[in-house]
């Protein structure tokens, strides 16, 4: 392990503190004081992955996260407060094309850091194999009865099949679930501003991320998308033409009643790693739900929540999306999915809304 890691900070302290066990982890570090002296070593020193404070002098973080990904991008982990300012702006930073982010525990100058070095040394990892997201112009939106002029999706086969999958639904879909993690947030939204105000059927969405993160992230796509955007804090009717975007830290339950479809957040179960769990909602919504009327979308993300419930959902009928590796930042969750050939077909996050189009209103 030889990467440089630069560690931008307006604290000595924090500098200090991670400085030394990234080096003890066997990373080289520069060090940067402030946004412009970052932009400065960026140039000089290419370095492999940044970390980056977000409250800052001179240049603050969200600044130079701008001018990283415009002039030379490089994977970046924000280091942020778990403040509700500090929430929005870590929001921003994975839009803007921040890989990840850690939470300081004590806010700005933290003197627990050591607590999260574990979590930092992980997304570093990760980090140092992501795939940065160029940002696109948002494709032509393809309204119910317009024809689709995207390009067909790669078609996964089972071993077992000698016919290509059928990607045309049975029924009428009523669900769509959407399982996301790490690069969620422009991904998210590479999706959803590209639905009509009118699309017919609900999405569900599980993120994982923190309680105060998830509503924030509702907050700002609700700004950004056509249709409406909820943060699911209590039993919610999930309707046509709305998103719902689990609670953080806890999971979501789907559930059926009075013919209706109700979510429902409950309590982070020990049982699955991730929270919200993907796992817990898709397994849910099996149950509630014919799977042949629903539609699952896996997108980027680390590890493999979600995949084995999807992959059964779809050998009962339903329809799924995986991320392909040519936009996903991380390439896990998806991957998990197509290897137990849980994907109806795969295609990059910009095609991700057309094929929900198709599905869904023709």
């Amino acid at each position: 392990m030889n990467e440089l890691i630069l560690v931008v900070d307006d604290s000595a302290l924090m500098r200090k503190h991670i400085g030394e066990f990234l080096r003890s982890s066997g990373f080289r570090v520069e060090i940067a004081r402030n946004g412009e002296e970052c932009l400065d070593k960026l140039e000089r020193l290419s370095p492999d992955a940044i970390t980056l404070d977000i409250n800052m002098p001179v240049m603050d973080g969200l600044t130079c996260l701008s001018h990283i990904m415009e002039k030379q991008p490089c994977p970046t982990i924000m280091l942020s407060s778990l403040t509700k300012r500090g929430a929005m702006s870590t929001i921003e930073a994975i839009q803007l094309g921040a890989v990840d982010y850690v939470c300081k525990p004590g806010g700005t100058v933290s003197l627990n850091i050591e607590n999260t070095f574990p979590e930092l040394i992980t997304k570093i990892e990760v980090a140092l194999k992501a795939r940065l997201k160029a940002k696109r112009k948002p494709a032509p939106i393809a309204y119910r009865n317009q024809q689709v002029t995207s390009r067909p999706p790669v078609h996964v086969k089972a071993p077992s099949q000698s016919a290509p999958l059928s990607t045309v639904p049975s029924e009428k879909i009523d669900l769509v679930l959407i399982g996301v993690s790490t690069g969620g947030p422009s991904t998210l939204e590479d999706v959803l501003t590209q639905l009509p105000q009118d699309f017919s059927a609900p999405i569900v969405i599980a993120q994982h991320m923190p309680a105060s993160f998830t509503k924030n992230l509702s907050k700002r796509l609700n700004a950004l998308v056509p249709i409406n955007v909820t943060h699911v804090e209590t039993v919610t009717e999930l309707k046509p033409g709305n998103v719902y975007i689990a609670r953080g830290e806890a999971d979501l339950i789907i559930q059926r009643r009075n013919k209706r479809f109700i979510a429902q957040p409950a309590p982070a179960s020990e049982q699955f790693l991730w929270h919200p769990s993907v796992s817990r909602m898709v397994e849910s919504a099996n149950r509630a739900c014919s799977p042949k009327r629903m539609v699952c979308v896996q997108l980027t993300g680390m590890g493999n929540d979600g995949a084995q419930e999807m992959a059964s959902a779809k050998q009962r009928g339903a329809l799924t999306i995986a991320e392909s590796e040519e936009t996903a930042v991380v390439f896990g969750m998806p991957k998990e999915l197509i290897k137990l050939n849980g994907a109806s077909c795969i295609m990059p996050s910009h095609k991700v809304a057309q094929q929900l189009i198709q599905w869904v209103m023709n």
